[in-house]
């Protein structure tokens, strides 16, 4: 069953096209990885499927469709009844992802309130349930203020919060990026783990090939706003096929050896073109 289907996506910024026709697929269950260099689109690709493009930028042409329907012709106030039931989101700003003026549970509270029927005491220990599952000490971090926790413990709330409804899709961009590579790691076998737990489907951004070879079923490299290679993970690795997706394998540093200087995309461009 496909969750996600983006046909033909174009996204523009006055003239400037900054998607160009992009179409990708994401079934129930399976984790897609979106990998590329910085400023190719990936995290613009993320933000239209919820609706959540920056000012000046307008989707031109094609759709996203979330299971039948289709969210990118939604009006703000139906995308904000799909935004954290249907469709979630972990940034990798996670000290953004929380507003450090009330308290953690005050925030998860809103979000069930809003969302669901239930009573407040229902809230609250759903809340608890929820944190706990993401190996937080649960009473402690809902009365806290975000400025009180780790960055590792927000990025855990955060996903904790994207997970407490049990959406269809849940959306990584650069989850990991601000972390330290053990905080990473765990933060990965989390989202994992929780969606073994629910089954849906993760939409990862990343440019750390290492966190897609480990987690992604399927993976999908993007150049210039465009992707120019999709398919089974295995086979890509094993066989790439676009040059630029070859360059990007050969950019990975060894691990048994150390260059002397690690060579750039754009240096290895002659040897695969």
């Amino acid at each position: 069953m496909a969750i996600l289907t983006i046909k033909e996506l174009t996204i523009q910024h006055q003239d400037n096209t900054i998607v160009n026709n992009v179409s990708l697929t994401i079934h129930k269950g399976e984790w897609l990885a979106l990998v590329g260099e910085s400023g190719s689109g990936k995290s613009v690709t993320a933000a239209a499927i919820g609706g959540l493009l920056p000012a000046g930028l307008k989707a031109r042409s094609g759709s996203v469709l979330l299971q039948n329907q289709d969210v990118s012709r939604l009006a703000e106030k139906e995308l904000q009844q799909i935004r954290g039931k249907e469709i979630s989101y972990i940034f990798q700003d996670y000290q953004g992802a929380f507003t450090p003026f009330i308290t953690i549970g005050k925030q998860f509270d809103e979000m069930l309130k809003t969302h669901t029927s239930m009573s407040r005491k229902e809230r609250t220990e759903y809340s608890l349930l929820s944190l706990k599952n993401v190996q937080l000490p649960e009473e402690r971090v809902y009365k806290s203020y975000a400025f009180q926790l780790s960055g590792g413990q927000l990025q855990r709330a955060a996903i904790a919060m994207a997970m407490i409804l049990k959406p269809k899709l849940l959306i990584a961009d650069e989850p990991t990026t601000a972390l330290d590579g053990m905080t990473a790691m765990n933060v990965l076998e989390l989202i994992a783990h929780l969606k073994e737990q629910t089954n849906c489907a993760v939409l990862l951004i990343t440019h750390d090939l290492r966190h897609v070879r480990k987690y992604a079923d399927t993976m999908a490299i993007m150049l210039r706003g465009e992707i120019v290679e999709a398919g089974e993970k295995g086979s890509i690795f094993g066989k790439p096929q676009h040059p630029y997706t070859k360059q990007l394998f050969a950019a990975i540093p060894p691990l048994r050896e150390t260059p002397s200087r690690l060579l750039t995309i754009a240096e290895k461009e002659a040897v695969f073109i």
